[in-house]
């Protein structure tokens, strides 16, 4: 920054001083800023071959001992033997949210992020034909889960402050999409005695593992 200052305001680099965005030459009012300085850049500003030709910056910043939030799902599902349909008839989720600044929004961030992680364990895939085109781009055919799909899911918010955030915080909306897929899958395979091995679990593959169970137990 310095050497393109010092061409820009025809002064030695060692002159240059930098504060508050703008390089001055030491002991005047002439200055120019970083703003400046970038738009005259970009408006294609000729520099000396041995100048920095662009405004780079490197900065490296260790934040220290990281902590991370974690959580517990508890499902309870119901499978149609006949449709392989699952039906989630209950769900928990207990997570620590740090602190828990406003209760309600974190709330619906846990419920959330567990309604987002059923549609991933029950629904929602892409599928495409022989050509390679999408054949599901719609909402209609790609299911994602509504309100009827669901049933009210229990929140328990525990509260282990984060040492490393001035308020004590924690992520909260993102930790809950996954362990759902879990809690799904696990309450499946209790249900029906068979492990799925690749999500959706969308009735027709449900449907087919049971009937690959019932012919090899035949």
């Amino acid at each position: 920054g310095k050497a393109i200052a010092s061409h820009l305001l025809e002064a030695g680099v060692e002159d240059i001083e930098f504060a508050n965005g703008s390089f001055t030459i030491a002991g005047t009012d002439r200055s120019v800023s970083i703003m400046e300085i970038a738009q005259q850049i970009n408006d294609g500003l000729k520099l000396p071959k041995d100048a920095p030709q662009s405004l780079d910056v490197d900065h490296l910043t260790d934040p220290g001992p990281a902590t991370f939030p974690n959580g517990c799902h508890i499902c309870e599902v119901e499978v149609d033997p006949d449709t392989g349909h699952v039906k989630i008839l209950s769900f928990v989720v207990a997570q620590d949210a740090g602190r828990a600044i406003h209760k309600g929004y974190v709330e619906g961030q846990m419920q959330g992020g567990v309604a987002q992680g059923i549609g991933w364990a029950l629904n929602e895939e892409y599928i495409y034909d022989d050509k390679g085109r999408l054949a599901n781009p719609g909402f209609l055919d790609y299911r994602i889960p509504v309100a009827s799909d669901l049933p009210y899911i229990e929140t328990v918010i525990v509260e282990v402050p984060n040492p490393n955030h001035p308020f004590g915080v924690k992520g909260v909306g993102e930790v809950n999409i996954c362990p759902a897929m879990a809690a799904v899958a696990n309450a499946v395979a209790d249900a029906v005695g068979r492990r799925m091995e690749s999500l959706p679990i969308s009735p027709p593959k449900l449907l087919a593992a049971l009937k690959e169970r019932q012919e090899s137990e035949l």
